[in-house]
């Protein structure tokens, strides 16, 4: 699926032809967000790229990938639920434009692959990200079920499961 986030963002599937423009972010001070990070190395942002393509094959959704007109990768959005996630969780990668594609995805989980509730598990250090969930218009669960005790719930739509 193809979808047209903007005038000048097009998301699609993660393809394994981005792991080279999804690396730097992992490997940067913010891939520590996402169970990666400089002290974490090369190979385990590989990995997280690899748990994002596997998880596609694995469930039937996933990750996009949000690129602008001239090719250039500015976000990474989309659903996760691993095996011990309680419900299925937003998530998205901030390369550089990522309100507009969240938004885009998050309609697409609900009206097209028909979800009644989503999440954001956000750690309560990660500012930019409760804010991002804020301005999506997501609003705190505090009942809801969470893989990490410590987690933030942000609900984007639906109840607690």
């Amino acid at each position: 699926m193809t979808v047209r986030a903007t005038d000048r963002l097009t998301l699609r599937p993660i393809a394994a032809t981005d792991m080279n423009d999804l690396m730097p972010f992992y490997l940067s001070d913010r891939g520590h967000w996402h169970g990666a990070g400089p002290e974490a190395g090369a190979g385990r942002a590989w990995r997280i790229c690899a748990i994002l393509l596997g998880h596609k094959q694995i469930h039937g959704f996933g990750n996009f990938i949000g690129r602008t007109n001239a090719g250039e990768a500015v976000t990474s959005v989309g659903a996760f639920c691993p095996a011990n996630w309680p419900e299925h969780e937003q998530g998205w990668s901030t390369l550089t434009d990522t309100t507009k594609a969240a938004n885009t995805v998050i309609n697409h989980d609900r009206d097209e692959l028909g979800w009644d509730t989503l999440v954001s598990y956000i750690d309560p250090a990660n500012a930019r990200s409760f804010a991002l969930a804020e301005h999506l218009g997501a609003t705190r669960d505090t009942t809801a079920p969470r893989p990490d005790a410590g987690d933030l719930v942000y609900r984007h739509f639906g109840a607690a499961a």
